[in-house]
């Protein structure tokens, strides 16, 4: 049986805005086991970044119980949640979130910089492992202005893998991205849940939801619909389908 990575029991968040209360997240639970790729989707205000900044532990619920890996997220300092956010989960962002003048090895190295636990020799071996992974062992002196939105999205994901986090968090990682960079950066999440990485990838858009094996559907800060996708779409098809570029 496979364990569970991520377990949510009656989860609320409520913000005061003024003489108001938001409530945000509205007791919602589910869990998420390991090797699963799941989609989060909703509109905006649905509630879905709100719940993606607690699971990366950015945030904490007002009430409810969140375990991650096994480790219940509640009244622990921020030293030990900045640890746990470096050494259990790989971040990925809409914007890329690389540092402009620096080359694609060091970007990818960054997440070690905190750890004393790796020499300095096993982080650059560590991070040309990881933008091999990705694809893009030949661009591995580029800084982020020299490459496309789609190899910079590269280098996110190989950062987010270099710690060999127990899950990747994405937030609309292919939001800035064209149809077929698009599908392109599915093909490797599919690739990388096939390894055995655990994913899960916020998104608006109904066509990426359907490369991964799970949809959890928010409105309104409740959960609508959590479903198995019985018709999983392979990225690398769709790809393939599209008119041929020109070089």
């Amino acid at each position: 049986m496979s364990k569970e990575i991520i377990k949510i029991e009656n989860l609320t968040r409520e913000f005061i805005m003024g003489a108001e209360t938001v409530r945000a997240l509205r007791g919602i639970s589910f869990t998420i086991k390991e090797g699963e790729f799941v989609t989060i989707m909703g509109s905006s205000g649905s509630g879905k970044s709100v719940l993606l900044n607690i699971l990366g532990c950015l945030d904490q619920p007002t009430s409810g119980i969140y375990e991650l890996d096994g480790l219940k997220v509640k009244n622990i300092s921020k030293d030990k949640l900045a640890t746990i956010r470096n050494e259990k989960i790989g971040f990925i962002f809409q914007s890329y979130n690389l540092l402009a003048r620096t080359s694609a090895i060091e970007n990818v190295e960054l997440p070690l910089l905190y750890s004393s636990k790796v020499s300095s020799v096993e982080q650059k071996e560590r991070a040309i492992e990881a933008l091999k992974r990705v694809g893009l062992g030949h661009r591995l002196h580029h800084t982020p202005g020299q490459l496309s939105g789609g190899q910079q999205q590269r280098i996110a994901i190989a950062r987010s893998l270099i710690n060999n986090p127990v899950i990747v968090l994405a937030d609309e990682a292919t939001g800035n991205l064209d149809t077929r960079n698009s599908y392109e950066i599915m093909a490797l999440f599919q690739e990388l849940n096939k390894q055995g990485i655990t994913i899960v990838f916020v998104t608006h858009e109904p066509d990426i939801a359907s490369f991964s094996s799970r949809t959890i559907v928010l409105k309104d800060g409740n959960i609508i619909q959590d479903y198995k996708n019985q018709n999983i779409q392979s990225a690398e098809e769709h790809l393939a389908k599209l008119p041929k570029q020109d070089d």
